[in-house]
């Protein structure tokens, strides 16, 4: 930001209140805004019809039949979000050490991912790339004597992200942190006729306490037990080294980086979006997103604006888009007229 190199005129003759003194004035002077376009709702899938389980440790959210699925991508489109974003909660007798589940083209997500796109053709479909709803031990990629293995956990995620793309999702999103997974997957997705698939790359995801209820959500915290992800999410305490982790995915053939979580990595987003012109987006995760939500129905704040602020906060860091299971609220709120 330019600066003046004579210094600003004082009081009276500067007065910053007089651009806040009227709402339209405030509008107009406004520097960042947030738009149902900025926002991507996520969902979670479960088997049956007409079915919605509600997720204990995350309010107003259900895990949705697929059918329930279809009708909220629908409410979702009409209201000016552009994308979705898909995750099972899949059956434990589906789990197994190597999540063969994931590459399965008759999946809960691939048959949503086909049922939503006949019915919702213009919105987006957004699918996770990483085994941990798959396996029976909750980790992101393949286990062997207790550690995750990095390149045979590659050879299966491009297994799933051909599928996926097979199904009709418009974007793979490999959110599983193995070193050199977007290279591979890109390469793979190419030759097949995938061409056009976006890959948005999870490049800057933390070993982070706030997806806890997210993982309660797709069934993996139970098979986690107390392990964590420490050997492939990244340390919270660092910064830089998520400009290499995302100059490494932009080479390897990312259209689109994530930071995960959000709110407490604002500063990355920052960094990151003034580093490289790729679009970065946002993930407010379930932990945010739960904080939130307990603290308006405890009457700490209002709910709508509580959301509305921390959104800004992601737009004004630099996040081109943000992941948040507030966003058919927040869309509605935003096309209300005022």
């Amino acid at each position: 930001m330019s600066r003046s190199s004579e210094s600003p005129a004082a009081y009276p003759a500067t007065r910053l209140r007089r651009t806040r003194q009227a709402p339209w004035i405030r509008r107009l002077v406004r520097e960042t805004t947030l738009q149902p376009s900025d926002l991507v709702l996520p969902l979670f899938l479960v088997e049956g019809d007409s079915l919605r389980e509600p997720v204990g440790t995350l309010p107003r959210v259900d895990r949705l039949s697929i059918d329930l699925a279809v009708e909220t991508a629908a409410q979702a489109a009409n209201l000016g979000i552009p994308a979705i974003a898909l995750f099972p909660a899949v059956e434990s007798a589906l789990k197994t050490e190597d999540g063969a589940e994931a590459w399965n083209p008759d999946s809960l997500v691939c048959r949503a991912v086909r049922a939503i796109k006949a019915a919702v053709p213009d919105i987006g479909v957004i699918c996770d790339v990483a085994l941990d709803p798959y396996t029976s031990h909750g980790h992101d990629g393949l286990l062997r004597g207790g550690k995750v293995l990095n390149d045979e956990t590659v050879e299966v995620l491009v297994k799933q992200a051909l599928t996926l793309a097979t199904a009709g999702c418009d974007i793979v999103a490999p959110s599983d942190m193995m070193d050199g997974r977007v290279g591979v997957i890109r390469a793979a997705l190419e030759p097949r006729g995938f061409a056009d698939t976006l890959i948005l790359s999870y490049a800057a995801k933390y070993a982070s306490c706030f997806y806890g209820p997210f993982r309660d959500a797709v069934g993996s915290s139970r098979a986690l037990g107390g392990a964590d992800k420490s050997t492939y999410q990244m340390d919270p305490a660092n910064a830089a080294e998520a400009l290499r982790e995302v100059e490494l995915d932009i080479v390897e053939g990312a259209d689109m980086v994530m930071v995960k979580p959000g709110m407490p990595y604002l500063d990355v987003i920052h960094y990151l979006s003034h580093s490289y012109d790729v679009p970065v987006f946002a993930y407010q995760v379930s932990g945010e997103y739960a904080m939130l939500s307990l603290g308006a129905d405890n009457g700490l704040f209002d709910r709508t604006a509580a959301f509305m602020e921390s959104l800004l906060a992601f737009k004004r860091a630099g996040a081109r888009g943000i992941f948040t299971y507030a966003a058919i609220d927040v869309a509605t709120a935003l096309t209300e007229p005022s």
